[in-house]
């Protein structure tokens, strides 16, 4: 379970290296997002407790194990699935290894932001053709396809704060060859600058929505993250940005930490969802001090969104993970269909305000770091199995309109160094932002 300690001896001399997390806190429950920063060591991986590496299952434990379920074959997700389009194929081996080179460039763009260039190598597409962001070879490979995509900097985990603008703006060119709308998990390291910035830079058609990671054991990281965004909205206006998310399965870790359970509607639940309210309440009523209006949501594990908190927010994201509910690769589509229809659409219908809902995070693990984690019972992490996914559900999504959130852009090396198994494995790109064997899906949305 997560465990936070707010340390900030010793770095105050820079404010925006200032770690709310003590470095030897424990892993958190949930560990596809987060505050972590694993660059401290770059040895080999070490083999990982299969429980250990595999937190998620447990957010589902309230849920019956569906994978053998022969309702999913026939379900209404199959109903109304397509036929598949025609998809072109890319092929590209790249190592894993990124080495980075960091130096050190202020950049004036409302706040100061770090810079560094890479030595690893890069897809073709998403590099700039000249001085100018907005001109950059486009991937004949890459379609439009996917309505959005969970997406974190590289390097943006304290205390270390490694990121650039230089990734940044590489990272839009490409994802915006894929999406048109992506997802945060918080604000430490400028990142909610370093996006927006970005985006400006590029002229793509990108939105965003900035997120703020807030912790049930510690007010400060609130605080702290709530102001780097109402600063990059002062910087920057709200033409680029959907909405901001307060919290990433806040409910889930509360339970955690306070041995409440599974039920995020018992008196633990009600407990820790008090808090998440009034930090979303707070942020509004910052927003609207500042005169802006925008949406605000919370992000939660598929089964443990709080009523209290769906009352509270304009929207929601939840996390839905056939992986880690045990199911195969050839029925995740509809599983992941059904569970969030069943459990999160309905009950944002149940509440008055019906709140919009997306799914904030879906995908399959393309490996593992160890044989002990390869397999989540029917199906393995695999190039093949990832591809099945990426067949049966992005498309088919688009027609039924799911709004959901792809997970991932793009490999996160830290997640691999510091909790092993699949967790590291997500990506459609390799970490250094080589594209997986993969074959995107084609069929165009806005």
């Amino acid at each position: 379970m997560s465990r936070y300690a707010y340390a900030s001896a010793g770095v105050d001399s820079n404010p925006d290296l200032r770690s709310p997390f003590a470095a030897e806190s424990p892993t958190p429950s949930h560990r596809l997002s987060g505050p972590y920063d694993p660059y401290a060591s770059s040895q080999n991986l070490a083999p990982v407790d299969s429980a250990a590496a595999m937190p998620h299952a447990h957010a589902y434990s309230n849920m019956d194990a569906p994978y053998s379920n022969q309702e999913y074959s026939s379900s209404q997700w199959l109903e109304k699935q397509q036929a598949g389009s025609r998809k072109s194929k890319c092929i590209v081996v790249g190592s894993i290894v990124t080495l980075l080179i960091l130096i050190g460039a202020g950049v004036g763009v409302g706040i100061g932001l770090t810079r560094h260039s890479s030595s690893a190598a890069t897809s073709k597409s998403g590099k700039s053709s000249s001085n100018d962001p907005s001109s950059f070879a486009l991937d004949p490979n890459l379609f439009h396809s996917f309505y959005g995509m969970a997406y974190t900097p590289s390097n943006s985990q304290l205390p270390d704060c490694g990121n650039s603008l230089e990734d940044v703006i590489e990272d839009i060119q490409l994802i915006s060859q894929l999406t048109s709308r992506i997802h945060l998990y918080g604000a430490d390291c400028n990142q909610s600058a370093l996006v927006l910035e970005a985006i400006k830079q590029t002229k793509v058609n990108m939105s965003v929505y900035l997120a703020i990671y807030n912790v049930p054991t510690n007010a400060t990281a609130y605080l702290e993250q709530r102001d780097l965004v109402l600063d990059a909205v002062k910087t920057y206006g709200t033409d680029h940005i959907l909405g901001i998310s307060v919290g990433n399965e806040f409910i889930l870790d509360y339970l955690g930490d306070y041995n409440g359970g599974n039920d995020p509607n018992g008196a633990v639940g009600n407990q820790g969802a008090q808090m998440l309210i009034s930090n979303i309440t707070d942020t509004r009523q910052q927003l609207s001090s500042m005169g802006v209006n925008l949406p605000v949501g919370t992000a939660d594990a598929g089964a443990y969104f709080n009523t209290e908190v769906l009352q509270s927010v304009d929207y929601a994201m939840s996390n839905v993970h056939p992986w880690f509910a045990n199911v195969s690769a050839e029925e995740s589509a509809g599983w992941t269909y059904e569970f969030f229809q069943d459990n999160n659409v309905q009950a944002a219908q149940a509440v008055s305000n019906k709140p919009a809902f997306y799914i904030g995070e879906t995908g399959w693990p393309s490996s593992s770091t160890n044989i002990q984690n390869e397999s989540n019972g029917p199906s393995n992490a695999s190039i093949a199995n990832f591809q099945i996914f990426l067949d049966t559900y992005v498309c088919q999504s688009n027609t039924n309109g799911t709004g959901y959130f792809f997970f991932e852009y793009m490999d996160e090396t830290w997640q691999a160094l510091q909790f092993g198994g699949v967790e590291g494995s997500w990506g459609l790109y390799y970490a250094n932002k080589t594209m997986k064997p993969l074959t995107i899906p084609n069929c165009h949305i806005d």
